[in-house]
């Protein structure tokens, strides 16, 4: 398995390779599985045709997800990713002040848009990820102090 963090027209990208067999491969892109087929042999591949599924995909729900949460050495918050994703928004600036619960940002990952929700009422001291960024679970994304 060989994961790769591309940019594709300013877009990031999480590529996971599973398996290659012959001319094909099973991988995934952000979390959604592909099959691709190389037009020639994988020692040199010089096209790749990804194959959807054929089944429509529905809309991506809204779901609550807890963060993990862990003491910042200088005393804060440390509010890290629950799952590998692409920041698609954030809404508080370093500075802001955060109650409980609070929505931080909203982290989409495997189709699905999730909450990021302060774990502790604070000011946010300092933000580690911004949107549009591609994270990994644990990293971390937000420290309240």
């Amino acid at each position: 398995m060989k994961e790769y963090k591309l940019k594709i027209n300013g877009n990031a990208y999480n590529v996971v390779i599973n398996e290659v067999e012959g001319e094909t491969a099973a991988l995934e892109v952000n979390g959604t599985p592909f099959h691709v087929e190389f037009e020639k042999p994988i020692a040199k591949p010089k096209a790749v045709k990804i194959v959807r599924p054929s089944t429509p995909t529905p809309a991506a729900p809204t779901a609550q997800v807890t963060p993990k949460a862990a003491e910042a050495p200088a005393g804060g918050t440390q509010v890290t990713s629950p799952l590998p994703g692409v920041i698609l928004s954030v809404a508080v600036k370093e500075g802001d002040t955060v109650k409980k619960g609070q929505s931080m940002m909203v982290l989409e990952a495997m189709k699905m848009e999730n909450s990021i929700d302060a774990p502790v009422d604070g000011t946010v001291k300092s933000l580690k990820a911004r949107q549009g960024d591609s994270v990994l679970e644990g990293a971390l994304l937000v420290i309240i102090g």
